[in-house]
């Protein structure tokens, strides 16, 4: 669905991204993991079209992301760490306007509109204004956003990061939902709990480098894990699920 060969974004003589290369499949979970600067969201924001390459390819559903922008962008959504959302506006009144924006076809906004409120979970939210939801519900109508149009994969850079653990704990709970849709998640998160609780392929992201990759389980007990963050990480089981603690 979705490739990145030999990824390469220099600024001057800072390597951001070094040579990346990683295959995202429909219907799958990937987590990206790793420090502020490790070069996660320069990734992301090339993959979807806001940032170019020095070098290396995205191509998504066969269409090369240089080449064919609006195409390729046809088949993914985006949700950067910052939502940008309307705080005048109502999830209903934004995701209309979004949905527009993104060539939905006017006879199918509505319904479009209602599909992805009821699938995130906001429907009862829609006459209130975003600047009054509180970040939980705002961060879901910023899903609801990149899933207009019905992508088969979404990319959410950091979707957690400003939430409080209930609603970081129902958020993923909205991302195991996605895939069993069908919908594929690429996340990055600075949360390993994240990644084994979604029992996901992940990577771990280094001054631009995959260091580690594979099973989350296999990943966060790799060595580089504890160089990187500086600690030891231990998965420990509570209550039936496996959660990584420090050390």
């Amino acid at each position: 669905m979705i490739e990145v060969k030999n990824l390469v974004k220099k600024y001057g003589n800072h390597l951001a991204v070094d040579h990346l290369n990683f295959t995202i499949e429909e219907g799958h979970i990937y987590g990206f993991l790793g420090p502020n600067g490790a070069g996660k969201s320069t990734t992301m924001n090339i993959m979807t079209g806001y940032l170019s390459a020095t070098s290396g390819t995205v191509r998504i559903a066969g269409h090369e992301m240089l080449l064919e922008p609006e195409e390729a962008k046809r088949h993914i959504g985006y949700l950067p760490e910052i939502p940008p959302v309307y705080p005048d506006m109502t999830p209903r009144e934004y995701l209309r306007f979004a949905g527009e924006l993104k060539g939905v076809a006017r006879g199918k906004l509505e319904a479009e509109v209602e599909r992805v409120m009821e699938l995130t979970g906001i429907t009862s939210m829609h006459r209130r204004l975003i600047g009054n939801l509180s970040k939980g519900y705002r961060q879901r109508v910023g899903v609801s956003c990149a899933l207009l149009g019905d992508p088969e994969v979404i990319i959410l850079d950091e979707p957690t990061s400003h939430l409080d653990f209930g609603n970081q704990f129902r958020f993923i709970q909205l991302v195991e939902k996605l895939q069993a849709l069908g919908i594929g998640v690429l996340m990055t998160t600075h949360f390993p709990d994240h990644a084994l609780y979604l029992g996901c392929d992940t990577v771990i992201l280094d001054k631009g480098e995959i260091i580690a990759s594979g099973n989350a389980r296999d990943v966060i007990n790799d060595e580089n894990m504890s160089r990187i963050y500086r600690i030891d990480a231990h998965i420990v089981e509570i209550d039936g699920r496996e959660i990584c603690v420090p050390f």
